[in-house]
């Protein structure tokens, strides 16, 4: 099968990206989307991770917030374990509020 090299074709990862950028709305939603899986927890981390990037990139958010660089990216892993301050603070940065809502 031969790749196509049509620029105009964008990957569902690129459109992804380009929403959360681009669309406030879209970028909450796929955030309480993350949060509602609560088997997994670090979940919500990788999806905060990507609303970062796309919303300014991780210099820009850890200022923003606060924060070191580093300390973003550990905090954002998959194997991080941020508080819930560093959580508020990176929303924040990104133009979100994290919120509870009854169940």
């Amino acid at each position: 099968m031969k790749k196509s090299t049509d620029s105009r074709q964008v990957s569902h990862d690129q459109k992804v990206i380009q929403r959360l950028r681009d669309d406030a709305d879209f970028a909450s939603e796929y955030l309480k989307a993350a949060m509602d899986d609560s088997d997994e927890p670090r979940v919500l981390l990788i999806a905060l991770r990507r609303v970062a990037e796309a919303r300014g990139g991780f210099a820009m958010v850890a200022r923003k917030a606060g924060i070191e660089r580093e300390s973003l990216h550990r905090a954002l892993s998959g194997k991080g374990n941020p508080r819930f301050s560093t959580l508020a603070a990176v929303a924040k940065a990104v133009g979100l509020r994290l919120t509870v809502e009854p169940v």
